[in-house]
C-alpha cells in the first residue's frame, strides 16, 4: 500500500508540470496581456492610470527633454515594441511596466521562477487587487465550499436511494415516471433553471419567497446563532437547487444502471437461493459492488462542483466565489491568480483521485492497486 501511494504521489509531479507548461504557453502568450491592458488604460482618457499602475507620477517622464511632449508626434522617439497602443508612450514607461509585471525576463526564466515559488506555496499578489493570491483564494473559498458541499450532499443523498429504488422496480410505473423527471432535469441547463427559479420564487413575476443574491442578509452579524443558520440555509436554497438538478439526474441513472448490472449476476441468484432476505442481498452484497462506479465519479464531481461548475450560478445569484474569481482573472489576464488557482485545483484533483482509489480498496478488499504495474 505504501509503495502504491508513493508511486502515485511521484506521478503527480510530471502531471502537474505538464499542466502548468501547457497552460503557461496558452495563457502567457495570449494577446491582451497585463502590459497591453495597462498601456491601453494609460493611453485613454484616465490620466491617473499611470500613478495607479506603476506608482509613478506622469511628470517623472516629462523632464526627459525640454519639449518631450512632442514624443507622441515624433516617429523617431516612438517605441517600436510589440505592444499594441504603445506608440507615443515613453519607452521608459513601457520598460517599467514590463519590469513590474515580470515581462522583462525571458519566458523560460519566468516559468521556472513561477514553479519554484509555487513549490513553496508562494503565489505572489494579484495584479489588480491589493491582496495576495492565497488570501484572495481563502476569501472566496467559503462561497464555493458552501455551494459544492451542499450540492454534493443533497445530490448524492437523493440520487443514491432513488437509483436503488428504480433498479429494484425496473420497468414499473415508478421507474418510468421518475426516469422522465430525471431526464428532463438533465436536459435543462443549470443557469436556465436558476433563472426560472428566480422568476418564480425570488420576486421575478410570481412569488418573493427566497432572497435573490448573496449568502447572508444585511444584518447577519447581529442575528442569534439559530437565526444565522436559518438565514444561511434560506439563501442557499435557490443556487443549490439550480446546481443539483443536472448532477442529480446523472448520478441517479448511474446508480440505477450500476445496481441493475450487479443484480443480474450469478452471485445474487446464489444468495437468494440460500434464503437471504432481499434487503440482505441488496445491501449486504450488491451495494458494495454497485457503489464502486459511483465512488469513481466522486473526485470529478467534487472538483467540478467546487471549483468550476458554479461559475454561472455564482454570477446569476451574485455569489463571489472561486468560479467567478477564475473567470474574471482570465478576462483581466490576472496571471498570478490564474496560475495559482490552476495549480491548486490540479493538486486537489490528483489527491482526490488517489483518495478515490484508496476508498475502492476500503470498500472492496479484493481490489489491489498495488499489484498493478503503474
Amino acid at each position: 500500500m505504501a509503495a502504491y501511494i508513493l508511486r502515485r504521489l511521484l506521478l503527480m509531479i510530471p502531471t502537474v508540470f505538464g499542466i502548468m507548461v501547457v497552460s503557461f504557453l496558452v495563457i502567457q502568450f495570449a494577446p491582451g496581456g497585463p502590459v497591453e491592458q495597462a498601456i491601453a488604460q494609460y493611453s485613454g482618457t484616465d490620466v491617473s492610470a499611470l500613478s495607479r499602475i506603476t506608482g509613478t507620477a506622469q511628470g517623472d517622464f516629462s523632464g526627459q527633454s525640454g519639449s518631450d511632449n512632442n514624443a507622441g508626434s515624433s516617429s523617431d522617439s516612438e517605441p517600436q515594441g510589440v505592444y499594441r497602443g504603445a506608440r507615443g508612450l515613453p519607452p521608459a514607461f513601457v520598460a517599467q511596466l514590463e519590469a513590474q509585471y515580470g515581462f522583462d525576463k525571458p519566458p523560460v526564466e519566468r516559468f521556472f521562477s513561477m514553479l519554484w515559488d509555487f513549490l513553496r506555496f508562494d503565489f505572489g499578489e494579484s495584479y489588480y487587487r491589493d491582496i495576495s493570491v492565497i488570501d484572495l483564494v481563502i476569501e472566496k473559498m467559503p462561497v464555493s465550499i458552501s455551494l459544492g458541499f451542499w450540492m454534493m450532499l443533497i445530490s448524492y443523498g437523493i440520487s443514491i436511494p432513488l437509483g436503488i429504488a428504480k433498479a429494484v422496480r425496473d420497468g414499473s410505473r415508478f421507474d418510468v415516471w421518475t426516469s422522465g423527471v430525471v431526464i428532463i432535469g438533465y436536459a435543462i441547463p443549470g443557469f436556465l433553471f436558476a433563472i426560472l427559479l428566480i422568476v418564480l420564487f425570488a420576486g421575478g413575476s410570481f412569488w418573493s419567497i427566497f432572497p435573490l443574491r448573496g449568502l447572508t442578509s444585511s444584518g447577519f452579524a447581529t442575528m442569534p446563532w439559530y437565526q444565522q443558520i436559518l438565514d444561511y440555509a434560506w439563501h442557499l436554497v435557490l443556487p443549490i437547487a439550480a446546481m443539483a438538478v443536472g448532477a442529480f439526474a446523472t448520478s441517479t441513472l448511474l446508480v440505477k444502471n450500476s445496481f441493475l448490472d450487479e443484480i443480474r449476476k450469478h452471485y445474487v441468484v446464489t444468495a437468494r437461493a440460500k434464503g437471504l432476505t432481499e434487503n440482505r442481498v441488496l445491501y449486504g452484497h450488491v451495494f458494495r459492488n454497485a457503489m464502486l462506479i459511483v465512488i469513481a465519479g466522486f473526485p470529478g464531481a467534487f472538483v467540478g462542483a467546487f471549483f468550476g461548475g458554479s461559475l454561472l450560478i455564482e454570477t446569476i445569484f451574485s455569489l463571489d466565489g472561486l468560479g467567478l474569481l477564475g473567470f474574471q482573472s482570465v478576462l483581466t489576464r490576472d496571471y498570478p491568480v490564474i496560475f495559482a488557482t490552476l495549480y491548486i485545483f490540479s493538486l486537489v484533483g490528483l489527491v482526490l483521485g488517489l483518495i478515490s482509489d484508496l476508498t475502492y480498496m476500503w470498500i472492496d478488499p479484493r481490489i489491489d492497486f498495488e499489484s498493478r504495474e503503474v
